[in-house]
This record gives C-alpha cells, structure tokens and sequence, in this order.
C-alpha cells in the first residue's frame, strides 16, 4: 500500500481498475470525517471497471499520518494536489462525499487545472451554528463513547429512517457497530478533532462561482447531518451544476440505495 510525502504528511493511497480507455480521465475519491478510504469499496465494486480509481486515506484517518490539528478543507485539498503531482497524474474527475465534498469544492478552486468533473454528496458551503454545534458534540462524543457506542452515534446521524425500519439492514448496522470496536486502525481523537476543525471552518461560498467545470450535487432529503438546504446552496452557488435528491434518504443515502447510486454517478461521470 504506498504512502506518498505531499505538504508535509505522508499519504496514504491505493489505485484500483485501469479504465475503459487509455486516454479516460482518472477517478479520485475522498472520503468524509472519521472514515478512510476503505469506504469507497461498496462503489468501487462498479467503477473500478471504467476508471482508474485513485482512493486516499485523508490526513487524521486510516493509514495517512495525523498531525496534530486544527486541519483546514484547504490544507486537505492541498494534499491530494501534491498526490497527484507525485503520481504524474495531470486531471481527474473527483468524487467527494461530505468533508470530501468541502476538499473536493477547495480541489476546484485552488487547483482548477487538476479537475475536470466534480461529484459533490452531502456537500456544504458554510457551516451554520448548528452545524458546528453539532462537529463539537461529534467530537465530545468520541472522546467519551466506547467505540461502538460511538459508531451507533454516527449511524444515528447518517442513516435515515427506512434503514432503521429494514430488519436486514438493521442487522448489518449492528454487524458494523461490532466491527467498528475491534477496528486494527482506530482514529485517533486529534484526527477526529483536526478533521472536525476543517469541516467547521470551511467557507468557500463566495468562490463557487470560481468553479466552471461540469458539476453533479447529490444528496439525500431525508440528511439531519448536513440538511437539505447545504447541498441547495451549493449547487445555487456553482453555475450549471445539476442537483439530485434521493426521497426517503439520509446523509448516508449512496449506501441506502447503492443499486441506483453506482450507475447514477458512473454514467453521469462518463458523460462528463
């Protein structure tokens, strides 16, 4: 698994899938607060049969190293630029799902030569006070929870109501939750608090407007996490970008309906 020096930390990736084509733009993934790049792998079961697929492990989390905060979306994006360069990789469509989507929004507005297309899930702009609020208790939760009291915390927050009612799905959150307690790879709590500090203080509203590139905002409406009204804005704030809202879904709507969600953002991504 290589690890990469880029602005200062080591990286962690992995690639995965060649493309269909030579010449076809890679795939970058970044994940959301708390989660490595693991997390991907439910969707890369499908894309990594038409891209190259370059999946990190953001800084804080997973197999990346994890300074001590506060970390910014800025900093981050910075990061997976240095990635690239490191890799000799000119462009990529990015997909970036909740704290991804802010370093994803950074990726386009400080590097806008290194993007080409933008998935944006869950995304945000700005922070209001119950956002921030609501990052400071994610936190206070992981310094005080067990870690699979702490996993059912953020399923609570990411998971909507017809997974909860779904006897089989419960069960797998159950089988998560056990997981989560014997992870080999806990992240720390400064990881936690560095990633949390970047997700709060992330503020690029005022320069959507900088990002031309082709652009799908996709959320779910049913998200308590980072609500409806989060991914209206960006996509207000983001010229042509297209907007999709699955009904019934929460924040972790991708996994909700993974059936519909795959070739949704597969098929948009070749088109674009």
């Amino acid at each position: 698994m290589p690890l990469i020096k880029t602005n200062g930390i080591q990286l962690h990736y992995e690639e995965r899938g060649s493309g269909i084509s030579p010449d076809e733009t890679p795939l970058l993934l970044i994940m959301g607060i708390t989660a490595p790049g693991s997390v991907w792998n439910v969707h890369l079961a499908d894309w990594q049969y038409y891209f190259r697929c370059i999946i990190g492990d953001n800084r804080g989390v997973g197999l990346s190293d994890k300074p001590s905060g506060p970390y910014s979306s800025e900093q981050m994006a910075d990061d997976y630029a240095g990635l690239l360069d490191a890799i000799q990789v000119e462009k990529v469509r990015v997909v970036g799902c909740s704290m991804g989507s802010t370093i994803a929004q950074q990726l386009a507005i400080r590097h806008p030569d290194k993007v080409q297309s933008l998935v944006l899930m869950c995304p945000w702009a700005r922070c209001d006070n119950y956002a921030k609020s609501l990052f400071q208790h994610i936190m206070n939760c992981k310094a005080r929870f067990r870690p699979e009291e702490f996993s059912l915390y953020i399923q609570l927050l990411i998971f909507s109501k017809s997974t909860w009612d779904n006897s089989e799905k419960y069960e797998e959150l159950g089988i998560g939750r056990k997981q989560d307690s014997v992870n080999p790879f806990p992240q720390p709590l400064h990881g936690l608090e560095g990633q949390a500090a970047a997700c709060i203080n992330h503020n690029a509203l005022a320069d959507l407007g900088k990002i031309e590139k082709p652009t799908l905002v996709i959320g779910g409406r049913q998200d308590i996490f980072t609500p409806v009204w989060m991914a209206q804005e960006v996509a207000n704030g983001i010229p042509e970008s297209e907007l999709f809202l699955y009904e019934n879904l929460g924040h972790a709507f991708h996994f909700e309906n993974t059936a519909d969600f795959n070739p949704r953002v597969r098929n948009w991504l070749l088109d674009n």
